[in-house]
């Protein structure tokens, strides 16, 4: 059975977009990596995915998904030179510009790559969500344009940058872009074994823990589980913990250019402990 999605009549090109995320997103299922749904069909407009029949997480399920997670994020540097920070998956139409945001209201994002996560992070995903709060009808205030001002300049000089080479990631691992069904056979999980499927992704090579603070944000099924499963697969560096909150400040930042001031508070909290590390 295959699901037809829904796919904005002025962004008909959005199709071909997801469908190259999740086919890049599944390339390491087959070595141990996150299961991600099947593309059946796709172009300008024309998008069907294999149909996922829901079933309930449980910890074991949590924890297989973690360390799959893992693998999928650890399989560009598996497989040699990784790409630069903010590459695309190679199927990724040409002069499209990437999204971000709800499949209603998709946002552009940059395109541009570089060897620097924090460069990466600065022009070509926080720049355009600023631009977008400054022309929003509920714009930061001075002080607070001026705080998030501070900490773009600060991930953008490289201070926060760190030894981790680019992960195969999601983009906007939300719970909501977690599905969970019955494994089918050829996974190889035993008999009616629950996994996690990942659908809806924003696909680059990015930070890991952008991923993983994504899963913190609206909660998680077992997530200290989801947890466990990756740290033992691919342990973090120290501090991940504090780290939450730089790598939540970009979909925070995108809930209050999109969706107003409710989540303003929210992201200033998280700049001012992005400030402190």
């Amino acid at each position: 059975m295959t699901h037809r999605k829904s796919v904005p009549a002025d962004r008909p090109e959005a199709a071909l977009v997801e469908a190259a995320g999740l086919r890049w997103l599944a390339e390491p299922a087959p070595s141990g990596g996150a299961a991600v749904v099947g593309v059946e069909a796709a172009a300008d407009g024309l998008l069907e995915l294999e149909e996922i029949v829901e079933a309930r997480p449980d910890p074991q399920a949590a924890e297989a998904f973690g360390a799959a997670l893992a693998i999928t994020h650890g399989s560009l540097a598996a497989h040699g030179q990784p790409p630069r920070f903010g590459a695309l998956p190679e199927e990724h139409p040409a002069g499209v510009a990437p999204f971000f945001g709800p499949a209603e209201d998709l946002r552009d994002v940059g395109a541009g790559t570089h060897d620097s996560w924090g460069a990466f992070h600065a022009g070509e995903r926080l720049d355009p969500l600023l631009a977008e709060l400054d022309a929003a009808p509920w714009p930061a205030d001075g002080d607070s344009r001026r705080l998030l001002q501070r900490v773009r300049d600060r991930i953008a000089s490289g201070a926060l940058d760190d030894d981790e080479p680019p992960a195969r990631i999601h983009g906007d691992l939300w719970s909501g872009n977690v599905l969970w069904r019955t494994a089918p056979a050829e996974r190889g999980r035993g008999s009616g074994a629950v996994e996690a499927v990942l659908i809806d992704p924003a696909a680059h090579a990015g930070h890991r823990e952008a991923d993983l603070a994504m899963l913190r944000l609206f909660g998680l099924p077992h997530l200290d589980r989801v947890m466990q499963g990756y740290q033992r697969t691919a342990p973090l560096r120290d501090g991940v913990e504090d780290r939450v909150p730089l790598h939540q400040l970009f979909p925070l930042l995108a809930h209050w250019a999109l969706f107003g001031p409710g989540y303003a508070a929210p992201t200033l909290r998280a700049a001012e402990s992005a400030l402190r590390l």
